[in-house]
């Protein structure tokens, strides 16, 4: 077991976590862009960005989710422990994530179940929040 890693035994439901912070720059938004080929204007045109609603660029709604799930796994406690991602039941993208933001993402388990297939592995379902550094919820 590496140190610091978590096991499915030592899991339980109600377990809240914080992982660490990232800050987003522009590079994250260019980069994420070329990436993904969505080259939307409200990502990379600040001309174009200063006329919406939100007044400057924003992020990619899927950077913030791709960042949160780096945040979390980046962290190491599940690294002897976590197999797979399986799905994403709700997520909701609330507010954006701007250029210099650091977001962080507080986490906890809400279930915990035994997989059918292996009664030595199981399935662990968690709710998730990604925050901004005045801890309001982007997503």
């Amino acid at each position: 077991m590496t140190a610091g890693s978590l096991t499915w035994s030592d899991l339980a439901v109600g377990d809240a976590f914080t992982s660490g912070g990232r800050t987003i720059t522009e590079y994250d938004i260019v980069g994420f862009a070329g990436l993904t080929g969505d080259g939307s204007p409200i990502h990379l045109d600040q001309e174009f960005a200063a006329a919406t609603e939100f007044g400057q660029r924003i992020a990619h709604g899927l950077l913030g989710l791709s960042y949160a799930h780096g945040l979390i796994m980046g962290s190491g406690l599940f690294r002897d422990c976590a197999l797979a991602f399986l799905g994403i039941a709700d997520w909701k993208f609330q507010a954006p994530i701007v250029i210099g933001d650091t977001i962080h993402v507080d986490y906890r388990i809400s279930d915990l179940r035994l997989r059918r297939s292996r009664d030595d592995q199981g399935i662990v379902t968690f709710d998730v929040d990604v925050c901004n550094q005045r801890g309001e919820v982007l997503q």
